[in-house]
């Protein structure tokens, strides 16, 4: 074979490799560019409603009749060739499969709505590329503040957190019309005489609302968790006697349907902040409405109020004691730790160490703790790690208590100190009282958040205002609604004593 032929095949043999990588080219382009389209995405994208709350949404329904296309969001720009390649094929890959072996009406789309999850498929890079003016002329003053935060500290902040709603259409209601969709109830026309210290149902004249206060007799119990409780805290000791007066306790976490006739009766229809009480002429002054849906759409009835402030809660109890004519308040943190435990000094109200049910070990993340026991009593990592529950999920306590420990964490009414229990008095303390003073108030109980370690009855915790008040756009910021804060509501406390009596 001469030089010549060798030279004409490898000639060919390169023109043919060369067109097969063309060809190559040419139809991996086509195919990312069919695979990038809005009809690819909604083939096998198993979210029952994506397609339709993205035509709803301030992308897609835009004044100037320019669409943002699903990948314009949900993955890095086209010029990030590599990052955009290898994103497109995890998110496709992972679609494909969960079309392939889910049922979509078991999937928890409510849990998927929330911004941390959101932030796990969509890319802030693309909003940046189309956003490229952060401060345009009809930027409000509240946006202006806002972005200039995004822009000296975007580790901290996040597009998602104010603009949520703008991909997709989220369908969110006004409060109160939500709450009225529900139809027609029986209106209570009297007060509940309460004639002797026993359990009792507050009924609210004027309203259908009604909730249970149980009778929880005073006595002595030791505050705080021993040195050898696993996973305890230093601020939970040293443990102390302590004596507690009768009071009376909500059996259940104040409830959509209890805070709602207070949003209802006083709740101001303006964005005015008003922290004035007037007991004469307007009474108490009462929360603006929120700017999203409070209740993250997990649903609102007998379940759990959250997202509002501690002096929301604190206004709310000044409010149901003009109602009621009885004395309302937040628990203190010594209540609120004896009614938890209802006569018992165990980590727990049940039984069990905090080390049976936390899986903190190979064997237990392997092949899981015994999670039985804890399951009857307590809304949990363990059971509900995304959402609130209603109180019917889970058994009472020994007085009678629902949801004392999980569900949503609790406000207590003293201020958070984290060595108070060194500067109460020697012997037995009776009544004892935090700080009047300080920067944030004690949380106690945990949420639908935490797991076992956390949940334990001494545990103690702490609001953390600015960090809950991160995305709020208003300034300055609310004072009756948390932004960032899903998982903490509260709990009454009905003082006993001879005016209670009789009335």
């Amino acid at each position: 074979m001469t030089d010549k032929t060798i030279k004409r095949k490898h000639y060919l043999l390169f023109i043919a490799g060369g067109l097969s990588v063309i060809l190559f080219l040419l139809l991996s382009k086509k195919t990312i560019q069919y695979t990038s389209s809005n009809e690819s995405c909604n083939s096998c994208h198993v979210h029952p409603h994506a397609e339709t709350t993205w035509k709803l949404s301030v992308h897609n329904n835009t004044p100037s009749g320019v669409s943002v296309k699903c990948v314009d969001c949900h993955l890095p720009p086209e010029e990030q060739t590599a990052r955009f390649l290898t994103r497109k094929a995890y998110h496709g890959f992972h679609d494909l499969y969960v079309y392939m072996t889910k049922d979509a009406d078991e999937i928890d789309w409510a849990a998927k709505r929330s911004t941390e999850a959101a932030k796990r498929f969509v890319y802030e890079d693309g909003c940046l590329k189309c956003h490229t003016n952060l401060f345009p002329s009809t930027l409000n003053e509240q946006g202006c503040q806002q972005h200039l935060k995004y822009v000296r500290n975007p580790e901290k902040s996040s597009c998602l957190q104010c603009h949520h709603n703008v991909g997709h259409d989220r369908g969110e209601v006004n409060l109160i019309a939500a709450d009225e969709a529900s139809g027609p109830k029986e209106i209570y026309k009297e007060l509940t005489k309460v004639t002797q210290f026993k359990t009792f149902e507050e009924k609210l004249p004027g309203t259908a609302v009604s909730f249970k206060m149980i009778a929880i007799p005073g006595g002595q119990f030791k505050m705080g968790s021993p040195a050898n409780e696993p996973f305890r805290g230093t601020d939970e000791g040293p443990v102390r006697e302590v004596l507690v007066d009768n009071f009376w306790m909500g059996e259940i976490e104040v409830s959509w349907d209890e805070y709602l006739a207070f949003f209802t009766a006083t709740g101001s229809q303006g964005r005015k902040e008003a922290v004035e009480i007037d007991e004469e002429t307007d009474g108490v002054s009462g929360a603006t409405p929120p700017w999203g849906a409070p209740d993250q759409g997990w649903g609102k009835g007998t379940r759990p109020a959250i997202t509002m402030s501690h002096h929301a809660a604190e206004t709310y109890c000044r409010w149901l004691t003009q109602e009621t004519g009885r004395k309302y308040r937040l628990p203190t943190e010594a209540e609120w730790e004896y009614a938890a435990r209802g006569g018992t000094n165990t980590a727990y109200f049940f039984e069990g160490s905090p080390k049976d049910y936390e899986a903190d070990g190979f064997l237990k993340k392997l092949f899981g703790s015994n999670q039985e026991v804890i399951n009857k009593y307590v809304v949990s990592q363990l059971n509900s790690p995304n959402r609130t529950q209603e109180p019917g999920m889970v058994e009472a306590n020994p007085f009678g208590l629902k949801n004392m420990l999980g569900n949503v964490a609790e406000f207590c009414l003293d201020f958070y100190d984290p060595k108070v229990y060194r500067k109460y008095p020697g012997g037995v303390v009776k009544n004892p009282r935090g700080p009047r003073s300080g920067m944030e108030h004690v949380v106690r109980g945990g949420s639908f958040r935490n797991s076992p370690k956390d949940l334990r009855v001494a545990r103690r915790d702490f609001t953390r205002t600015d960090a809950w008040l991160v995305t709020d756009p208003q300034i300055p910021k609310s004072i009756w609604w948390y932004s960032d804060s899903k998982s903490v509501g509260f709990r009454v406390v009905c003082e006993y004593d001879a005016e209670t009596i009789n009335q």
